[in-house]
């Protein structure tokens, strides 16, 4: 037998050996709670409700952890507490809450007192700018689908937060769009959340900076955070009226005003193109107001647009004025249906006003297309006088005015003459 002892394997130096894709899996899929326990160790050291110190720490920390690769982990941390599972639930670790946390505001939650934690995380994303991107478009909606797995007390906390960081430009209004989820929708989860999210808003901005966001988030619409038995206009209206929010309700209905007045306009404009009967516009406007009705000197107003826009203008000045007489003569018959009541008319005249005032070619045809109406039982000499009284809009009024004296003062005759016969 042979006592040569057996020779050393040959070994490669300086090889690097690659790990096997799962080993490398594995290890990824503990990394967020090494970067948690990391983070901690820099907030742990911070005396409670010094936002200051919290500050500094999150910045200082940025330089050694990997902010970018863990954007996720760190929102929900910062955010929500702690890291999440799929689903919502934490991740059960033995881990403690985070030491910073807009959980850790006080009850009940106060639009000032969360604004010391959004202004932590608003300093942290202006020292490091690409963080508001997963922010708004990965953190925000997915911790927002999640707001139902959360006790109430979270939910208003977090919902409060989410309306102060939009209103300082932390993040787009499109992150609510997650609500519309039908888990979220069902039980009025979703819309109690984007109340909450409206009211915080609101103590920061205006309705108007909060009706530009929803635009420009593409929050187009209300209805789809409620739940579908209540999916209809007079629900919104109710439900932010009684939250203390009536100018959301209003900004909504007008909404709805205005899409409506578009179709109306629209659908006159294609019908007179088309030559339809004068009768079959009235039933088609009236068949329009069974579905979705619009008030009744909103619609007039919007009848009148829609007529007018359908004319065509002469190109010599000198023409239009006669020519705007005998077009309102000839669908006049078509707002007189409508000209239900002295409001109403009086806003027919406004409409009238506020076309001629921007359209200078029948300005001059304003005091006849009165009188056209008039004749037409359009509107009242009641309305004429009220609107030259106290009825007339801003725009051109004193022109307005002086051109239709001699109108007034025949109608008032007219009347004063009517009451001595009477006598």
């Amino acid at each position: 037998m042979s006592t040569q002892q057996a020779a050393a394997k040959p070994s490669l130096q300086g090889v690097r050996i690659k790990a096997r894709k799962g080993a490398v899996k594995a290890h990824a899929k503990h990394e967020p709670s090494i970067f948690r326990d990391q983070l901690y160790k820099h907030l742990e050291t911070v005396p409670k409700d010094d936002f200051e110190g919290y500050t500094n720490k999150l910045v200082q920390a940025g330089s050694t952890l990997e902010y970018l690769k863990y954007a996720d982990a760190l929102f929900e941390i910062l955010l929500a507490g702690g890291l999440l599972q799929p689903g919502g639930s934490y991740v059960d670790d033995g881990a403690p809450p985070s030491p910073f946390s807009i959980f850790n505001a006080k009850e009940p939650v106060e639009v000032a007192d969360m604004k010391r934690y959004i202004d932590v995380l608003n300093k942290l994303i202006r020292r490091y700018k690409y963080l508001q991107r997963p922010l708004e478009e990965r953190s925000l909606p997915a911790l927002l689908q999640y707001i139902n797995r959360w006790t109430e007390a979270q939910r208003e906390k977090f919902a409060v937060a989410a309306g102060i960081m939009i209103s300082q430009g932390l993040a787009q209004a499109g992150c609510i769009l997650s609500l519309t989820k039908d888990h979220l929708v069902k039980n009025d989860v979703s819309v109690n959340v984007i109340t909450t999210i409206f009211r915080a808003f609101l103590a920061e901005q205006s309705m108007e900076h909060l009706a530009t966001a929803l635009r420009k988030g593409g929050v187009k619409d209300m209805l789809a955070f409620f739940p579908p038995n209540k999916r209809q206009d007079k629900f919104v209206d109710e439900h932010f009226r009684g939250a203390g929010l009536p100018q959301v309700a209003e900004w909504w209905t007008k909404k709805q005003y205005a899409a409506l007045k578009e179709n109306i306009i629209s659908t006159i404009k294609n019908a007179l193109s088309n030559e339809e009967p004068h009768a079959e516009v009235v039933a088609g406007i009236k068949s329009k107001q069974e579905g979705q009705p619009l008030p009744d000197p909103e619609l007039i107003s919007c009848i009148w647009q829609g007529l007018i826009s359908s004319v065509e203008w002469s190109a010599r000045q000198d023409q239009n004025d006669a020519h705007a007489v005998r077009e309102v003569e000839n669908f006049a018959d078509i707002l007189e249906p409508f000209c239900n009541g002295a409001k109403t008319e009086v806003a027919l005249i406004n409409a009238v006003q506020l076309y001629s005032y921007e359209d200078t070619r029948i300005i001059k045809a304003f005091p006849q297309i009165l009188k056209v109406l008039y004749n037409k039982d359009c509107i009242s000499d009641q309305a004429i006088i009220y609107w030259h009284q106290k009825g007339a809009k801003p725009q051109g009024k004193q022109h307005f005015l002086t051109a239709t004296q001699p109108l007034v003062k025949f109608l008032q005759e007219q009347e004063s003459d009517e009451d001595e016969d009477e006598e």
